[in-house]
């Protein structure tokens, strides 16, 4: 099955294993990965990896809104405080995406993407788990698993970059019971 996965990372100080481990598990199945930033050119990962961002938010936004992505991924990292938590541009593009009966999934940091974008209210998920992410979880009354991976329909969640491989079977298990063969 031909898939088409959105991956949004920060322009720098992304979590390099948390874009790459999932990055490689839907490539492996011959998906295709579209990772995306709020800008274009090169990115820079925590632990040195660089990635080509040829789209931003709003391209994936229009690809979105033609129901083009079976998952919408948020990559964690210390980058993600800064670019993505309060962007409410991701937040629309996450919206729009969830409209179209698709997976939603942050790992790390970026669990509270989601939680800001209104998208966990009354869920369960877990987060990396430091006081602004419980504090952002609660504001949103998200139920923290304090699990490495937790599901709920579908919205899949991880914890940081120790769970990105379950994080990413989590995400290939919900989008396969999701897409038709």
């Amino acid at each position: 099955m031909a898939c088409t996965v959105l991956m949004i990372i920060a322009p720098e100080q992304f979590r390099d294993e948390e874009l790459l481990v999932p990055q490689q598990a839907f490539e492996a199945l011959g998906w295709q990965v579209d990772v995306v930033s709020t800008h274009v050119g090169e990115a820079k990962g925590m632990l040195g990896a660089t990635v080509t961002v040829e789209n931003n938010l709003a391209y994936a936004h229009t690809q979105a809104a033609k129901g083009a992505y079976d998952a919408a991924i948020v990559v964690g990292g210390m980058g993600a405080l800064e670019f993505l938590w309060g962007n409410t541009d991701l937040h629309r593009l996450l919206l729009t995406v969830q409209s179209h009966n698709r997976v939603l999934a942050a790992i790390c940091l970026s669990g509270a993407v989601l939680a800001e974008a209104g998208l966990l209210d009354g869920k369960q998920a877990t987060v990396w788990e430091v006081p602004e992410t419980l504090e952002t979880f609660q504001k949103h009354h998200v139920t923290y698993t304090a699990e490495p991976v937790t599901v709920d329909g579908n919205l899949v969640t991880a914890n940081g970059p120790d769970a990105a491989a379950k994080f990413a079977e989590a995400i290939i298990e919900r989008v396969n019971t999701l897409t038709p063969a």
